[in-house]
This record gives structure tokens, sequence and C-alpha cells, in this order.
């Protein structure tokens, strides 16, 4: 349960930091000075302008997600194609055992191919940033985890939506069993 919740949380750092990454690459405005600070670390600002990134971190950072980009999508194609794999060896008509193992081994290394590379191009880019701007990441990500949760708990319906969905998307899924059997639970006769 510890490394699952260790995993989360790193996916979540990335997720974060992808979504922060964008931006910078789209950034031209010049750093703000100090300030202007305390306003933009209110709650909703900027979070490249309140990373302060120089210009050159900026270049810096494009130039890691662009050598990176190739690499990329390689892995992603290789993910997509371990998993088309998988799916055609489970809805065979007589699936075989070994071939299926074979296909989830292929489809955990794209997996963690695709993982490592998000890792490591995460890092390379907080190399980038100086110990004052790696605090202000993990404090933006800390607040963006804080009013994720804060909107799932406020809003019940959204968080039944989201659980339905998942659901949905597991069952989807499945070799078709499960559902079949629940289904012939639901259709068994009461005894009188």
């Amino acid at each position: 349960m510890k490394q699952y919740y260790h995993r989360v949380l790193m996916l979540l750092t990335v997720i974060v930091f992808s979504g922060l990454t964008p931006s910078i690459l789209g950034q031209t405005t010049p750093p703000s000075t100090a300030t202007a600070e305390p306003q933009q670390r209110a709650f909703g600002a900027d979070p490249i302008q309140q990373l302060n990134l120089t210009p050159e971190q900026r270049q810096q950072i494009r130039s890691i997600r662009e050598n990176n980009k190739a690499d990329r999508a390689a892995i992603n194609e290789q993910l997509r194609e371990a998993n088309r794999a998988l799916e055609e060896a489970l809805n065979s008509d007589n699936p075989d055992e070994a071939l299926v193992e074979q296909r989830l081994r292929s489809v955990a290394a794209a997996q963690a191919a695709a993982t490592r590379m998000r890792i490591l191009t995460e890092i390379r880019i907080r190399r980038v940033l100086t110990l004052e701007q790696r605090n202000i990441l993990r404090s933006l990500q800390q607040q963006a985890r804080e009013s994720r949760r804060e909107r799932m708990l406020a809003n019940p319906e959204v968080r039944q939506k989201r659980l339905e969905e998942r659901s949905r998307a597991l069952q989807n899924r499945r070799n078709g069993l499960g559902p079949l059997l629940r289904q012939r639970e639901n259709q068994r006769r009461p005894r009188l």
C-alpha cells in the first residue's frame, strides 16, 4: 500500500509539473520583480510567474522537452502497440496463457519505459530550477493536490460520476466474464 501511495504521489507530481511546462514554453514575458511576489503566490496566480524563471531557464526547459520529444513518441507508440497485442491475445477464441503472459510483460516494460522517461525529464527540468524555485514548485503541487481533493469532497455528484466512469472503464477492460456472472446472479429465481 505504501508503494502504491508513493507511486500515486510521484504520478501526481509528474502530472502537475507536466501541466506547468507547456505554459513555460509559451511564456515570453520577463520574470516579475520581488515586490510583486506576494501577490503572485496568491492562490490562482500564474504558476510560471510564481516560479520566476529566467529566460535561460525557459530555454533550457524547452531544450530538454524538445530533446525528449522523439523518444517520448516512440515509447508511447510501443505502449499502444503492446496494449493492442495484449487485447488481441485476450480476445482470441482460445487465449493462450503463455502468450497473454508474454504480452503482459511487454505492456509492463512499455509502461516502465514511459514512466522512466517522464521521471527523467522531470529530474532534468528540476536541475534547471534553483532551490527556491523547487520549493515553490513543491508548494504549488501541494496546493493543486489539496484543491483537487477539496473539489472532490465538496461535490459528491462529481465524485460519484468519476467513480462510475472508472468502473465502466474497468468493465470494458475485462474479458467479459465478470459482468456475465453478475447478470446470472441477478437472474436467479427466489425460492418459494
